[in-house]
């Protein structure tokens, strides 16, 4: 099997959960992980695509809430192409196994969720939805990641590949 692993970072902090949720599946498939400025224009040859960016504006990112992050939060990379853009550029892949992911201020918190978003532009491109998504917490809006967010993305890596061998899917 073949995994993307498709991710949105600008202070590092989504791209941290992505790499751990790389590495756990990497034990049991090959995996490619790249930055959504990087992603691929098609996920021919993927048998699993995972995507998953920071949670600004209760979704996924949009240019000017990337340019208000580092204009107002000093972050320290601004992406050109977010998931966002990927997804509204990626062709319809039916049939595709797909799982989603984000990452969250802990405090304040607020409602929204960037994988809910993307989990949704990814079924409407007839991906098939294998568990549900996921947010990990990061303190503050730059991070570092909250204690044991690394841990629980290879969990939840380890229930993504589970829910593979056993061919489950998500149905909301």
């Amino acid at each position: 099997m073949r995994a993307l692993v498709v991710y949105e970072s600008q202070w590092g902090n989504t791209e941290k959960v992505a790499r751990a949720i790389a590495a756990e599946l990497g034990s049991t498939m090959e995996v490619e992980v790249v930055d959504s400025d990087a992603a691929p224009a098609s996920v021919d040859g993927f048998d699993l695509v995972m995507v998953g960016g920071p949670t600004h504006a209760f979704s996924m990112t949009r240019p000017n809430t990337r340019e208000d992050a580092v204009r107002q939060h000093d972050a320290p990379r601004l992406p050109t192409h977010g998931i966002r853009e990927w997804l509204n550029e990626l062709a319809s892949a039916p049939g595709v196994k797909a799982a989603t992911f984000d990452t969250r201020a802990n405090a304040p918190r607020v409602p929204g969720s960037a994988a809910r978003a993307a989990k949704q532009e990814l079924k409407s491109l007839g991906f098939e939805i294998v568990v549900k998504q996921r947010s990990f917490r990061v303190h503050g809006y730059g991070g570092p990641l909250v204690d044991g967010e690394l841990e629980r993305a290879a969990e939840w890596a380890r229930e993504v590949a589970a829910a593979l061998r056993t061919g489950s899917a998500v149905t909301d």
